[in-house]
């Protein structure tokens, strides 16, 4: 799947899950271009042959520092840009196969895909973390540099 592609499939889907979660009309578009651009960058660490867990991870923490810059700059809750564009992250296709695997009884099969899966969602969770944690620093240096 090209670079172009995959940013618009994941455009789009972020934008249909940003509508389920009801975020506001005006920022549907900056929501969904956060997911487009943090699934972009996933796909070019894969591309390049990263592994999966840090594409996720390096995904995970674009889509949070970005959602905290949007957050940032209209003055709205961090989590109106993060949710919806941390939906393409999420790793259903390994949890169902962990599923299916367990009902077949293969479960070394099980154990593979279920403990990657496991991976994926710490580094999805760690990326999160790290995007919180770095725009709260940023947040309180500008407040201390704008007091002085």
């Amino acid at each position: 799947m090209t670079l172009f592609t995959s940013g618009l499939t994941s455009f789009l889907a972020t934008l249909g899950f940003a509508v389920i979660f009801n975020i506001p009309r005006r920022h549907l578009l900056t929501a969904s271009l956060n997911g487009a651009l943090g699934w972009m960058l996933y796909t070019l660490i894969m591309q390049l042959g990263g592994t999966i867990i840090f594409a996720n991870f390096a995904g995970a923490v674009t889509v949070g520092l970005i959602g905290e810059l949007l957050a940032n700059h209209f003055r709205k809750p961090a989590t109106i840009f993060i949710i919806p564009g941390i939906i393409p992250f999420v790793p259903g296709y390994g949890i169902f196969y962990t599923m299916e695997s367990i009902m077949l009884q293969n479960f070394s099969e099980a154990v593979s895909k279920g403990s990657e899966s496991f991976m994926i969602a710490v580094a999805i969770a760690s990326g999160l973390i790290v995007s919180s944690t770095v725009g709260k620093y940023v947040r309180t240096y500008a407040r201390r540099r704008k007091a002085t």
